[in-house]
């Protein structure tokens, strides 16, 4: 059995407010890594919130890694974990992207994904689907609205991924969530972890919004709560189990 300790990070990021989250980002990490967690995982686009544009622009979104992000990767380095990092992302020739990082222990990005499904006007769709080896363990992306459907959790299973990482700002209510991370799971056979996010945006509440363990199409655990928190688990990456019977939960300090 290969147990690893996974913290996922339900925060309370505030849209547009980058010293605010990219610290509250660093201490939730720190606090969590002193839980001798192996993996962290970030909700979509943790560095600057949903619907920021209309605050904020775009002109602070850079080529990745940019200052912080450099920055933040030599503190994870320091707390050898794997981070799944959310961040938005520059490319080369200038198109934006919703994107998810991952920083392994040593510091450095090993690899990430771009959000396909496009709903937010200042994001470019990505095309690539290709999981993210973590030592032995192959992981498939979904960020977001890219569980709505079928197609791209099929496609990275296709691809050789073992499980899914989530990354979503997905809260209930007229266009939230209803089954689809439970179905994927189902459609693939795969475990399915969701990180999502706590707090509200211009029009978009996420009080109530759950992360989530999904195993054989069923929310094994879950948590919601108006205040960040760090929920952490344990994994079996062998037989790809659930291990603990609840999730260990710490408010960030």
């Amino acid at each position: 059995m290969k147990k690893i300790k996974i913290a996922l990070l339900h925060l309370l990021p505030i849209a547009g407010d980058l010293t605010y989250n990219r610290t509250l980002i660093e201490k939730a990490v720190k606090q969590a890594a002193a839980r001798n967690v192996d993996w962290v995982i970030t909700p979509e686009l943790a560095v600057s919130s949903l619907q920021f544009d209309h605050l904020i622009g775009t002109d602070w979104i850079h080529e990745q890694p940019d200052d912080w992000m450099t920055s933040f990767m030599n503190i994870v380095k320091k707390l050898n974990a794997t981070v799944f990092l959310g961040c938005a992302e520059r490319s080369e020739e200038g198109a934006l992207f919703n994107s998810v990082f991952v920083i392994n222990g040593e510091g450095k990005i090993i690899g990430n994904q771009r959000k396909l499904a496009r709903i937010d006007k200042w994001s470019t769709p990505g095309s690539v689907l290709d999981p993210v080896t973590i030592g032995d363990v192959k992981v498939g992306i979904l960020i977001c609205a890219d569980a709505y459907t079928k197609r791209i959790a099929e496609t990275l299973k296709e691809n050789g991924a073992h499980m899914f990482v989530a990354p979503s700002s997905w809260g209930p209510g007229l266009h939230g969530p209803d089954g689809e991370w439970e179905q994927r799971s189902i459609d693939t056979g795969l475990p399915l972890i969701v990180c999502n996010r706590t707090g509200e945006n211009k029009d978009v509440s996420f009080w109530k919004a759950e992360s989530s363990v999904i195993v054989n199409g069923k929310r094994v655990i879950s948590h919601h709560s108006e205040q960040s928190a760090i929920l952490t688990f344990e994994w079996d990456l062998d037989d790809m189990e659930l291990l603990s019977s609840k999730f260990e939960v710490e408010y960030v300090n």
